[in-house]
């Protein structure tokens, strides 16, 4: 818990005490004022009880001023007297003249042959009296004076009122009168009726507290959850569920630890979801986060128990394995975790397939520092993507100093083009007669300082994966405009163009800066894209495509007839050119399929008024038979190999006045005479 979360529940805790403190004073508070308030209401009963019967006294008992007077009582004012000694629940009263002698007290009614007092009985410790001099004052000016006894004696109730009383006649106060009220009842009957006020109120408090309690309970359990929730967050992926990277880190770290004082051995496995990409770009990023879930999901329940499932990142997963220690012992686990995750998810109502690779290195022999057996890991699992995913890989020492190696040419190949490393070779293209020079293909080549020539087939890969071909391929775009510009018009240039290259989202307006800067009309460079640029994101590149075709820059689709949905590209998209593989080239003498289907191609495209390139011609035979077929472009080593620029004789080159700008007419279409329902010309750019 940190420290701002102990704060903030303590001053809950504060919080709710001071409201509990506050209501229990507020309900002490209740029941003095209760108290007071039916003290007050019994004295002031007591005093109208007293005041009553001291007007009723004076009204009805005769010769009572010759009994204040000291003249003594009468008889008939003594049988009065006997009858009112019980009236109003009175059970005492006394008579005082006006200096507060007594006269008469109740008690010797009952004893005729007894001589009335001639003086006045002390009062009790601790109780009023009429020779008291602010009571007598008080009472002899026409007041009345009245206190509330709660008592236990034999002789008195448990509550009574003593009640000091002028009696008046005429307006003049003939003498005092003490009277004793029996209150018990009243007491009762009041205290019944404020209790159940003050059980009412109390109630009412209570459910107050009950009331800031649960809210006070239902905060606390919300903070305790908040709480929770960010210590599961702090060591779980949010998506998956799985641990994510700092703790399973932690947990590498403790598992190194506890196997160095003795611990069980352990083996690290390192997982990625093949063809994870294809579905997000299939189906949008929601079905790719229900994959990982349910990726998450299996690997869960194929681990044993102690096993610690982490999503590192994207659809990178890892799994410390707990107790295995060697290759024999993690098989059987790598095996069912590949197949586990090779079963087809349902998303919705699709059904995908993504599958998973694992590479697995074992504490102890293929590494002890955690970040280097997590390295080795990852090396095992490129080695079982390497071969051709969907299986389990073990580290292999090999293929760590294959990585090395590729990481530090990959560390060279951002230094290329400063060092002046890079250079651009240009393969000459020749129309149908083999004789006209109608351009060059750009060709990158890398002269490396310890390695020599290195293949693009080994460097542009490393340049995609490290993101230096956008830096690459602008170099040269604008280096083959350059060159081509150099060069006897209408001579053009192609140059290939890479997925990372549309990825920038700015290729057209840098085609555009390396035609303005090398004075380069637009008609004479040429881009060459791959079917597999078109799979991903075809509405986006078809949108560039038509951009640079504006431009009046041919487009041409290298490596035709190996994707898969070439056909369809075709009609979306005006190209310029098709280059037939070198594939196809390379077996046409062969295998006769092969002839049939180059000559289906050039007949196709023809058709929608596309040329056609053939590439890799090496023998007369493979040139003979693409004559044969009306290629309209002939590339390959027989006709020329490529050459730095400076080296370019440019022999065989069509002239301006006999070729125009160097763009062969098609040829008749095989198809021609069929009635088929395909674009015939091409679209007019776009503005």
């Amino acid at each position: 818990m940190g420290r701002s979360a102990m704060k903030m529940r303590t001053a809950d805790w504060k919080t709710f005490a001071l409201w509990a403190a506050g209501l229990g004073l507020a309900m002490l508070c209740m029941a003095w004022v209760l108290r007071q308030e039916s003290s007050r209401q019994l004295q002031q009963g007591a005093e109208q009880s007293a005041l009553n019967w001291a007007q009723y006294l004076s009204r009805s008992v005769p010769d009572l001023d010759q009994l204040f007077a000291g003249q003594g009582l009468t008889p008939a004012a003594r049988e009065q007297l006997l009858r009112l000694r019980g009236a109003d629940d009175i059970f005492l009263f006394k008579l005082f003249d006006r200096t507060g002698r007594l006269q008469l007290a109740s008690d010797d009614l009952g004893r005729p042959d007894a001589p009335p007092p001639i003086v006045a009985q002390a009062a009790r410790p601790g109780s009023a009296s009429m020779s008291t001099p602010g009571i007598r004052d008080k009472v002899l000016t026409g007041e009345s004076h009245v206190a509330l006894r709660r008592e236990s004696r034999p002789d008195r109730p448990a509550v009574y009122s003593e009640a000091y009383v002028p009696v008046l006649r005429d307006g003049q106060v003939l003498g005092v009168v003490e009277v004793y009220v029996d209150q018990s009842k009243r007491a009762r009957a009041t205290d019944n009726a404020f209790a159940r006020v003050a059980v009412a109120v109390a109630l009412l408090l209570v459910a107050l507290l009950a009331v800031a309690g649960y809210q006070f309970w239902l905060r606390l359990r919300h903070q305790r959850r908040a709480e929770a929730r960010v210590r599961y967050m702090a060591h779980h992926d949010e998506l998956s569920g799985a641990l994510n990277r700092a703790s399973f880190t932690e947990a590498l770290r403790q598992a190194v630890a506890s196997r160095a004082e003795g611990g069980p051995p352990f083996s690290l496995a390192c997982i990625d979801l093949d063809y994870f990409k294809d579905v997000n770009d299939s189906l949008g990023h929601a079905a790719g986060d229900e994959v990982l879930r349910l990726a998450t999901q299996r690997l869960d329940a194929v681990v044993r128990q102690g096993d610690q499932v982490a999503r590192l990142g994207g659809d990178e997963f890892a799994v410390l394995l707990t107790g295995l220690g060697s290759a024999a012992a993690v098989t059987p686990l790598a095996a069912r975790i590949v197949e586990a995750l090779a079963a087809p998810y349902d998303i919705g109502d699709q059904r995908v397939r993504c599958g998973g690779s694992v590479g697995v290195a074992i504490h102890g022999i293929d590494a002890t520092d955690p970040d280097e057996l997590l390295g080795k890991a990852d090396l095992a699992l490129y080695r079982a993507k390497a071969a051709g995913r969907g299986t389990y890989s073990f580290y292999d020492v090999a293929i760590d100093q294959q990585m090395q190696a590729r990481r530090e040419l990959t560390r060279d190949l951002r230094d290329a083009i400063e060092r002046g490393q890079l250079s651009l070779h240009y393969q000459p293209l020749y129309g149908s007669d083999a004789r006209t020079l109608t351009g060059y293909e750009a060709l990158l080549r890398w002269e490396h300082p310890t390695h020599g020539n290195v293949p693009p087939v080994e460097f542009i890969p490393l340049a995609e994966e490290s993101g230096a071909i956008d830096s690459i391929g602008l170099w040269v775009l604008r280096r083959a405009c350059q060159d081509c510009a150099s060069w006897p018009a209408p001579l053009t240039v192609a140059v290939n163009l890479s997925a990372a290259q549309f990825a920038s989202h700015n290729l057209v307006q840098l085609v555009g800066l390396a035609l303005k800067d090398a004075e380069l009309p637009a008609h004479r460079l040429e881009l060459e894209i791959t079917e597999s640029l078109l799979m991903n994101n075809t509405e986006e590149v078809m949108q560039t495509l038509r951009s640079l075709a504006a431009m009046d820059v041919p487009i041409a689709m290298d490596d035709f007839g190996t994707g898969y949905s070439s056909l369809a590209y075709l009609w979306r998209f005006p190209f310029d050119k098709v280059k037939i593989d070198r594939a196809f080239t390379h077996n046409l003498g062969h295998d006769p399929k092969v002839g049939l289907i180059v000559r289906s191609i050039i007949s196709l495209a023809h058709s929608l008024d596309i040329r056609v390139n053939a590439e890799g011609v090496e023998t007369p035979s493979q040139m003979a038979a693409l004559q044969v077929h009306g290629c309209d472009e002939l590339q390959g080593f027989l006709l020329g190999r490529p050459g730095p620029s400076a080296g370019l004789t440019h022999e065989g080159r069509v002239m301006e006045a006999e070729g125009g700008p160097g763009r062969a007419p098609a040829r008749q279409s095989l198809f021609a005479e069929l009635d088929m329902d395909l674009p015939g010309t091409k679209p007019a750019p776009l503005s």
